[in-house]
Order: structure tokens, then sequence, then C-alpha cells
């Protein structure tokens, strides 16, 4: 992977920690999903006339996209309805880039190398024991929890894959095209999910964060853009596999800045995800 796709992946994953970090104590994860894909949505929506319209061959594929993030939104929030986000959270980006590995290996022919291959377990394995809080940690997660966390996992590996694919039919220097018409096109169906489990009255609960939610969408739009990008020019599992340090730098945020404590498991983890990055790099 040249220099600046891993830089800029890591940038990405800077991102999505950030925002998630800035808006996870806001409002409950119903509203909060609602709130970025609308921001993404209205952030993206210069990209359609800017960027373009991506090539018909990759269409099947943004529309399957826009499913499966529904379906991961979905996932996602009955995860943190069922445990402790800071548990759940890990565990669906950690059980990921495994999956997506083996998926790209069967399906798109992707080969990584030891390098490759050690990296992303190495990476996965620091993700998950992030999750964990010594023993009292792991013997407090839900099965339910999991379960749903483990569903959100595999969506986010779905996704991953189509979209890695969608964005590279989508003709030569168009992923942002692909990616603005992604953004526009989840924003009213995650609207119209809410809409139908809560009614109005989630909107009315959102309406007082309006500028929290416009930053938070624009940085989501952002890092998944970027990622996107990334996977028309890099093998789509190292990407996503990249795109989960997200969760490391979500962790050195809530230690440096929220002042949670420095555990020994996430000193461990971090070591564990920075090896896995020295290998992607000599991939």
């Amino acid at each position: 992977m040249e220099s600046y796709v891993f830089f800029a992946v890591l940038f990405a994953a800077a991102c999505h920690a950030s925002w998630n970090a800035a808006i996870k104590r806001t409002l409950d994860p119903l509203a909060t999903t609602v709130l970025i894909a609308i921001g993404a949505g209205v952030v993206a929506l210069p990209g359609i006339v800017l960027f373009g319209i991506p090539a018909p061959e990759s269409w099947p594929w943004l529309l399957a996209s826009i499913v499966i993030h529904l379906f991961y939104f979905a996932g996602l929030i009955e995860s943190y309805r069922a445990g402790d986000m800071g548990q759940v959270y890990p565990i669906a980006r950690g059980s990921a880039p495994l999956m997506t590995a083996i998926l790209t290996t069967v399906f798109v022919g992707e080969r990584l190398g030891v390098f490759g291959w050690g990296g992303i377990v190495l990476l996965a394995a620091g993700v998950l024991l992030l999750s964990l809080r010594g023993g009292r940690g792991l013997a407090a997660l839900d099965r339910r929890a999991v379960g749903f966390a483990l569903f959100t996992a595999v969506t986010i590996c779905i996704y991953s894959v189509v979209d890695g694919i969608g964005a590279r039919l989508a003709g030569p220097g168009h992923a942002n095209a692909y990616s603005a018409w992604l953004f526009v096109g989840i924003a009213p169906v995650v609207v119209g999910y809410a809409l139908v489990r809560r009614g109005t009255a989630v909107l009315a609960v959102m309406a007082p964060h309006w500028r929290t939610g416009l930053a938070g969408g624009a940085l989501a739009a952002m890092s998944y853009s970027i990622a996107i990008w990334a996977m028309t020019v890099a093998p789509i599992a190292i990407v996503a596999a990249l795109r989960e340090t997200s969760v490391l730098f979500g962790a050195l945020i809530a230690v440096l800045f929220l002042k949670e404590p420095l555990r020994a498991s996430r000193v461990i983890a971090a070591v564990m995800v920075v090896i896995g990055l020295v290998l992607f790099r000599l991939a």
C-alpha cells in the first residue's frame, strides 16, 4: 500500500473516532444515527452536482449498499440498546476485518500475503481486546448484545466489499461521485426507518442538536469517502481493517480527554494494533 493511501485511511479513522466521541453522549442511539445520516446527506448533496453521476455499472452496488447500511444501522442501534457501547462497538468493528478479508479472498480474488493477513489478525485482535475490561468485563458481556454486534460486523463486512466493488465500477476518478450519491441515498432511508420505529417524536428530540449532527455528518461523510476512494487503489480488506483503528483513536480520546483510566489491556491492545499497522506497511 502506498504511503499516501495508508495515512489517508488513518486520518479517516481518526475522523470517525472524533465524531463518535463528540456525539455519543448527546442523544440515544436511534436519534444519533438519524442525526448523523441527515448531516452526512446534507454535506454530500453538493457532491452530486460537483462530481456528477457514477457509471451505470456501479448503480446496482450503490443501491445494494444503501439497503445494507439500513441493516447496519438497525443492528448497531439494537446492539447499543442491549449492551454497553464501549464493549459492543469494538466487537462489531473488530470482527469485521477478518470477515472482509475472507470474503474478498473468496469472491474478489484479492491476495493479501503473509504480512497482510498478519496485520489484519493482529489489528482485529487488538480492537477486540479493547472491548474487554478485565475478567469482569468479559463476564458482563450480554449474549444478546454480542449477537447484535456480530450481526453488525457482518453488515460492515458486506457493505465494505459492495462499496469497494461499486466504487471501482463507478469509473476512473468517480469514487467521490459514488460516495456522494451513497450518503444522499442513505439519509432518507434511515429517516424513514426512524419514523416507523418512533414516529415524528424522534425529529423533535434531534432538532436542538442539528449543529452537532451537521458537524458529525461532515466527519462521517469525509471519513468513509476517503475509505471508498482508498478501496479503488488498494486491497479492500486492508482498507477495511485500517478503518477499524478508529476504535484505537477512540480509546486514546477517552483516556486523554475524557479522563478514563489507562488499563493494561488498553496498552496491550494498542501495541497489537500498532504492530498490525507496521505489517500493513510491509505488505
